[in-house]
């Protein structure tokens, strides 16, 4: 059996993953191999559009700037214009790495019991569901933001791709019929957006040309009039008119007053190499540099890969991280995030992990200081971006869940997003393990909600060495530090440690995830140290470019259908 899946690893082509020489005689699995420069997009036909604006003398913040638009378009239950997220720079022209946060705020009405029923307990239904899930969306203005400070070609050239895409129509994918099909229910309760994606009540075939004109003439209308254009003016105005019809709170204002940041990144480093990644409101950054700290005391490459000891030691990292996430994280422009602190190597070696032994997640608790976590969507993309003089992006955006809310804005053609559920809805409230929420992260007026996305970019000696980002909700986290340590440690190739198994713990629900088979006699060890072992469905699809003296690697995680490889 295991025979048969290396053959089909190796045999399978995602769009733009055809055969390549074989580096490496002992892979399991072949990366993409391009000399000069190189998009990974969870949706292959993004990722050409950023082939095409690199070949046309486009740098890698204009690729990134068309696949971003062109995702919202060819992937639109994560890609997005109505949503927000994270980019990651690297401009090789000074080595310097910049983190911009487009992350989405909550409107100025928002309040901090605003998602509580009658009987004072959070009320999912509002939170997730409603009108007032929608936090004022940032992907317009961050990428917009990330063209104007560092793009090369004109805000219409590198639009035009998504714009085309829109107008003329993309055929309907396999991926995207069955996501269509899985979240119809949901997304049939509201007629603008039953009117574009069910066209007489049914699902759209398989092959056939999906055309979406409203959402054409949105982005043309950005194209033409910049951030303004869909901050103020008719696109605004109709937004706010729907929202509040709807029973939401955003106003005019709301969209007029919202700002990306630039922020410092999160720095830290392993085993020789910098890991680069965002800041609060991602506790991303902070939190995978905390777990490598902790794992670089052990010798993880003498563990070996997959193997019980090197999962402990992950997995007991993780929940100490987990743990701080719960406690001290949220939007460092509301709170005092203790990011010195975290990030130390001191800090990291003063958790107390030892390799054979297990510490229950109730032992890691801190007096007056119990938190719940946040339950996160999986429903995020990533794309990965180099060009032919070094410059890279990594790039992470959402709706929260898949297709947000499920409201499409009348005649405008894109989605709104679920993002104010990521806040704990109820900083004093007390969940099913008896842990209360995070008064870190409770709703304030245009504060940032806490994420997970963690755009990472790599270097080594100064030089580029990795550029990479997955979706996966909380687990976001634990993928990003496990395809590290696999590049690192255990010296794969980028096709190798993405399709490695993965695992993840969150401190709490004490519970060992794990994806399907596992070793059984690994998992017997784990069990006999204590580990509850629970296998689940795959975790992440991460995008990611391995630089070398070969030239670039690429992959596009095949645990999600439909990614892309695409360069020169």
């Amino acid at each position: 059996m295991k025979l048969i899946l290396i053959i089909w690893l190796l045999s399978i082509s995602v769009w733009g993953q055809t055969q390549t020489p074989i580096i490496s005689y002992n892979a399991t699995a072949q990366p993409v191999f391009h000399k000069r420069a190189m998009v990974v997009a969870q949706e292959h036909q993004a990722a050409e559009v950023g082939r095409l604006i690199l070949e046309q003398g486009g740098n890698a913040v204009d690729a990134a700037v068309a696949v971003g638009f062109a995702l919202a378009v060819t992937l639109p239950r994560a890609g997005n214009i109505g949503g927000g997220g994270f980019m990651m720079i690297r401009t090789a022209s000074n080595q310097k790495t910049y983190a911009l946060d487009y992350r989405e705020t909550a409107p100025k009405q928002s309040s901090e019991n605003m998602f509580l029923g009658v009987d004072g307990a959070p009320d999912p239904a509002k939170s997730r569901h409603s009108i007032l899930s929608t936090g004022v969306p940032g992907t317009v203005a961050g990428l917009l933001q990330a063209h104007d400070r560092f793009g090369r070609l004109t805000r219409e050239h590198v639009m035009a791709p998504a714009i085309r895409l829109a107008k003329e129509g993309i055929p309907i994918s396999t991926d995207l019929h069955y996501s269509l099909a899985t979240s119809q229910m949901r997304l049939v309760a509201h007629p603008a957006t039953s009117e574009i994606f069910y066209p007489y009540g049914q699902v759209p075939i398989i092959g056939t040309i999906f055309r979406q004109p409203e959402l054409a003439q949105t982005l043309m209308t950005i194209s033409e009039k910049g951030v303004d254009g869909f901050y103020s003016g008719p696109i605004a105005d109709q937004m706010v008119d729907y929202i509040q019809a709807e029973g939401g709170i955003i106003t005019r204002d709301d969209l007029k007053d919202y700002q990306p940041k630039w922020r410092r990144p999160i720095i830290g480093t392993y085993r020789g190499y910098t890991i680069a990644s965002m800041p609060p409101p991602s506790s991303g950054g902070i939190h995978v540099v905390q777990i490598l700290n902790m794992m670089e005391s052990f010798n993880i490459a003498s563990l070996g890969s997959g193997s019980a000891q090197s999962i402990h030691v992950l997995a007991e990292s993780a929940k100490r991280a987990y743990r701080d996430r719960s406690i001290f994280l949220g939007d460092s422009d509301f709170v005092t995030v203790p990011s010195a602190k975290l990030l130390s190597k001191g800090y990291a070696k003063n958790q107390n992990i030892r390799l054979n032994s297990r510490t229950p997640s109730r032992r890691l608790k801190r007096r007056n200081h119990s938190a719940r976590l946040v339950r996160e969507s999986t429903e995020t993309t990533h794309f990965s971006v180099v060009d032919s003089d070094g410059n890279a992006v990594s790039n992470t955006y959402t709706l929260n869940f898949s297709y947000g809310n499920g409201r499409i804005v009348p005649k405008l053609g894109f989605f709104l997003n679920n993002e104010m559920d990521d806040f704990s809805a109820s900083p004093g409230a007390r969940n099913a393990y008896g842990l209360m929420g995070s008064h870190a992260n409770k709703i304030e007026p245009e504060k940032r909600m806490l994420s997970s996305m963690t755009p990472v970019i790599v270097t080594y000696d100064g030089q580029l060495s990795l550029v990479t980002g997955t979706p996966g909700g909380s687990r976001i986290i634990t993928t990003m530090v496990q395809i590290m340590s696999n590049v690192i440690d255990h010296k794969m190739n980028i096709a190798e440690a993405t399709i490695a198994p993965r695992v993840h713990h969150q401190w709490y629900p004490e519970k060992l995830r794990v994806e399907h088979h596992m070793n059984q006699d690994t998992r017997g060890m784990l069990e006999k140290m204590g580990y509850t072992v629970v296998e689940g469905r795959a975790m992440g699809s991460v995008q990611s470019i391995l630089v070398d003296e070969t030239g670039l690697q690429g992959f596009s995680d095949l645990r999600k259908p439909g990614g892309g490889v695409a360069g020169f």
